[in-house]
């Protein structure tokens, strides 16, 4: 199997789902899931969980394809080159840009959503009203999972 210089999550987190690379936010984060989980190093960290999910319905690019290709051990320029030829939905850098900053914005959007991120919220940092979105949840609840204080 080739070098995947694949990150250990049950040691530190992925990337935040605000990195980018090629303009998306969430593909970085998703990037080292499934690079760990083909390592046998996920923790609990989950590839193809419903936000990466957001990141293929809007590409067009299928999970386990992509994941067949992290495979290869290329790195995360030559995965984008991959994603940019093989995605089904071809964007325009206007569109990736309103995509990822919309990601970066999104907020729980029905009462079940809200009902799990304040479950979070509230495990994690009850006292903090700077959390507002998914990525500050996901953040924090990265950072508390490795032993920050929040």
């Amino acid at each position: 199997m080739p070098d995947l210089q694949a990150p250990d999550l049950t040691q530190h987190p992925p990337r935040s789902p605000r990195v980018r690379l090629g303009g998306y936010a969430l593909l970085p984060r998703m990037l080292d899931k499934g690079r760990a989980e083909l390592a046998g190093k996920g923790g609990d960290y989950h590839y193809n969980c419903p936000l990466d999910q957001r990141f293929t319905a809007f590409t067009g690019v299928d999970a386990e394809a992509l994941k067949a290709q992290l495979a290869t051990g290329e790195g995360d320029g030559e995965i984008l080159e991959w994603i940019n030829a093989n995605a089904a939905h071809k964007r325009e850098d206007f569109e990736i840009l309103a995509w990822t900053n919309w990601q970066n914005d999104r907020v729980p959007s029905d009462v079940e959503m809200r009902e799990f991120f304040h479950g979070i919220h509230k495990a994690v940092a009850p006292n903090r009203g700077d959390v507002a979105t998914w990525a500050d949840a996901l953040d924090l609840d990265d950072f508390v999972s490795f032993g920050g204080k929040a």
